[in-house]
């Protein structure tokens, strides 16, 4: 096995050790000694994969948004699916993903409720975030409009704007409600993309 591969085998071993760490302490009262500690490692070994905690939490969630992106740009290729299929395949594949990586998510959401409380706007640190996405969508939600697949009048801000509240419930059902499964979302997202139909 090379040393590259190894070097990333060993970083996403410490990630899944950190995750738990930062699940049981909190974002804030984690350190680098913790999950130095965890892993079984020195804190100068730990210093060889990452610079901080906040490296790995936010290598954590590059390396969430980079499956993402992959999963959803293969969907936008399928050439034997229409756009609403499409669209309602994007939707189902983040919020599996998101289900799927739900300990993440956790501390996520204990990260942004600690910078609101030292009055960081969290909206903003989500919102660049997740730009990507929200083109993503709007970019098919465009395309079905030109194709006479979705309505002439569909407002695409708003219809995005309406996608992107599914993944925010999505979220907070897994997250602070704790529910097992989200399949009643993506049944209304099915729902909600076939009322943009032009037909």
């Amino acid at each position: 096995m090379s040393i590259v591969v190894e070097h990333e085998k060993r970083r996403y071993e410490i990630l899944e050790k950190a995750l738990d760490v930062f699940m049981e302490e909190g974002y804030e009262d984690v350190t680098f000694q913790k999950i130095a500690d965890r892993c079984d490692i020195t804190r100068t070994t730990l210093y060889i994969y990452f610079k901080n905690k906040k490296d790995i939490f936010n290598f954590s969630i590059k390396q969430l948004l980079q499956i993402l992106e992959n999963d959803i740009s293969g969907i936008k290729k399928e050439n034997g699916l229409s756009l609403t299929e499409k669209l309602v395949s994007v939707m189902t594949v983040i919020i599996d993903r998101l289900e799927g990586n739900s300990r993440l998510l956790s501390v996520v959401l204990d990260y942004l409720i600690n910078n609101s409380n030292q009055g960081f706007d969290p909206g903003y640190q989500v919102r660049r975030r997740t730009v990507r996405l929200r083109h993503i969508l709007a970019t098919i939600l465009i395309e079905g409009i030109k194709a006479g697949e979705f309505a002439p009048k569909l407002n695409v801000k708003e219809a995005n704007e309406m996608l992107y509240s599914f993944i925010e419930a999505a979220i907070f059902r897994m997250v602070v409600l704790r529910s097992s499964s989200v399949n009643e979302l993506k049944e209304a997202v099915k729902l909600a993309v076939r009322r943009f139909s032009a037909g």
